[in-house]
């Protein structure tokens, strides 16, 4: 086995979920007040993801709530986790972060995705153009990066603000194939365990077996997003974990319903099949108090050999949330 390791960095991944009773601008409220709490717990980044024609998420116009974060924040590093880069041309992508980067000066992190991160039918409305914008993924994030560098790397056409700024790139996956290209590229890899565990164990071999080193990183550095409910008792735990369960299976079901408050027990609001694929969906799972969280993530993060954690949770009330988080960083450095 291998040696367990502790007090690895550890981040947020923040949805903005729409809870139920709440509104859209109290949910963009909750972001901001999160952002600033884990800041001062010491979290290392605050990260927002790219969802589209999606009610019961706020995080369509993902530049933009990056910059209200780092507006409202004074160190943590506030990124994209990620921009769907196949919705987006890498110029106007280079320009936003560049223009972040200018006015918030080592804050920033851009991490790229392949996915729509919506339907089908939107992403046909988001793309540019009639073609599979995703097969060109790997040639989009080379030709962002060279927005990114300095003149002399560029053609007639520049990014202003971009130039020069070399904002940090992360490639985001949930398969071998985002490992291959996080590899080739010398960049540092995040996978989306929260959600699509299945090839988390082979991603990160290849990943690391395959990794050439870069002008941007000597050696393989891998992050790993999970879902974590932190409580002061375990039985607490499990029934803030329910609106967990009950936001996947919107996800299995394809409803919109709002964040909903946990329940005091899931029995007989899912089926057999229901219940499977929410679980499948949600592996990585880590619920609890302090000692069975510390537990369960050190002995995780130890044997796949982790360099950052990062934290995603659908808990409902958001004192509970706050809490949850301090609970985790608790867990990390015990």
């Amino acid at each position: 086995m291998s040696e367990v390791r502790t007090a690895i960095p550890v981040s947020v991944l923040d949805l903005v979920p729409v809870r139920e009773g709440y509104t859209t601008k109290e949910a963009l409220q909750d972001m901001v007040e999160l952002a600033k709490h884990v800041e001062g717990l010491g979290y290392r980044r605050f990260w927002l993801s790219e969802h589209h024609n999606t009610p019961t998420l706020a995080s369509s116009a993902t530049s933009i709530l990056i910059a209200k974060v780092l507006d409202n924040t004074e160190s943590i590093e506030v990124g994209s986790g990620g921009v769907m880069l196949p919705n987006h041309t890498p110029l106007v992508v280079a320009e936003q972060f560049g223009t972040l980067e200018t006015m918030y000066s080592g804050r920033v992190n851009l991490g790229l995705g392949r996915a729509p991160g919506t339907d089908m039918q939107t992403a046909h409305a988001l793309r540019r153009t009639n073609q599979e914008t995703a097969f060109v993924f790997p040639q989009d994030v080379v030709e962002l990066q060279t927005y990114l560098k300095s003149a002399e790397h560029q053609g007639k056409v520049h990014a202003h603000p971009g130039v020069g700024t070399e904002v940090p790139i992360f490639i985001l996956g949930s398969s071998t194939s985002s490992a291959q290209l996080a590899a080739r590229l010398g960049l540092p890899y995040v996978f989306a365990a929260h959600f699509a565990p299945q090839q988390l164990e082979q991603a990160l071999g290849i990943y690391r077996s395959e990794f050439e080193p870069s002008e941007y990183l000597a050696k393989p550095y891998v992050m790993v997003c999970v879902n974590v409910i932190g409580a002061e008792t375990n039985e607490e735990a499990e029934m803030l974990s329910t609106s967990s369960d009950l936001f996947y299976l919107n996800v299995v079901r394809g409803t919109r319903n709002l964040l909903q408050p946990p329940v005091e027990s899931m029995d007989g609001r899912w089926n057999f099949y229901e219940e499977s694929m929410v679980h499948g969906m949600s592996k990585y799972t880590f619920k609890g108090d302090r000692n069975t969280l510390s537990e369960q993530i050190n002995r995780f993060c130890g044997e796949l050999g982790i360099d950052e954690l990062m934290a995603v949770s659908y808990i409902y009330d958001q004192e509970k949330r706050r809490r949850s988080y301090e609970i985790l960083k608790d867990a990390i450095e015990q």
